[in-house]
């Protein structure tokens, strides 16, 4: 049986970027949702090797960590594109994918996902204005060369899925953003995968615990 171990649909961003991967590549999949209960708060907390969310397993390989999965589902899965198929496009795509994976810590931890959450107004911090910035320009490169709608052209890859996060947080946050980054927040959002990710996130529970950092 194949699974994939997530945790809140409302507040893990990282489960967000597994559960769309492995939705790409076409892997049928049970989902196994962690109970966010005081003692798996306090063991993501202490980032504990019993919670690794997310986490894919089929048969005897288990693979967790989401830039590990999505470099999996793409040597498994070829024929779903998870990455560009030219050389250039497929390395700049792997070096965004990267510096999402490892990066912009202040942002995300000024505006952490909440997709139930809307502020007219939200005033960012200075530690995460630079970061903000440097994804507006990561886009827009993307989208000058590759020309949309997506980060890679006409279909998305696992560089959408990594920063598909980040449109709900600016969306969240009110971020302001120019025409057509705003535009490619919007087919994110409008992308069906994330729409039916999100309904489930809205049917979470409102008392669920926030973790005070990413999961």
């Amino acid at each position: 049986m194949t699974t994939l171990t997530i945790s809140s649909k409302n507040y893990s961003s990282w489960s967000l970027r597994g559960w769309l991967l492995c939705r790409m590549a076409g892997v049928k999949f049970e989902e196994v949702n962690i109970d966010l209960d005081e003692e798996a708060r306090q063991e993501l907390l202490l980032l504990s090797p019993s919670v690794l969310v997310p986490r894919l397993t089929l048969g005897d390989v288990t693979v967790w960590d989401t830039l590990a999965i999505a470099a999996y589902l793409a040597e498994e899965y070829p024929d779903a594109k998870l990455m560009p198929e030219e050389k250039v496009a497929r390395n700049h795509c792997r070096s965004i994918c990267g510096e999402m994976h490892s990066g912009f810590y202040n942002l995300r931890s000024a505006l952490p996902m909440n997709l139930k959450a809307r502020h007219k107004s939200f005033k960012i911090f200075s530690g995460a204005r630079p970061e903000v910035e440097r994804i507006k320009t990561v886009w827009q490169e993307c989208l000058d060369t590759y020309g949309g709608p997506y980060l890679f052209g006409k279909a998305p890859t696992m560089a959408d899925a990594m920063y598909a996060p980040v449109c709900t947080r600016f969306v969240t946050y009110a971020v302001e953003l120019e025409p057509q980054l705003a535009a490619y927040c919007q087919t994110i959002l409008d992308w069906p995968l994330m729409k039916e990710w999100t309904a489930e996130a809205i049917k979470e529970p409102d008392e669920i615990i926030e973790l005070e950092v990413e999961f």
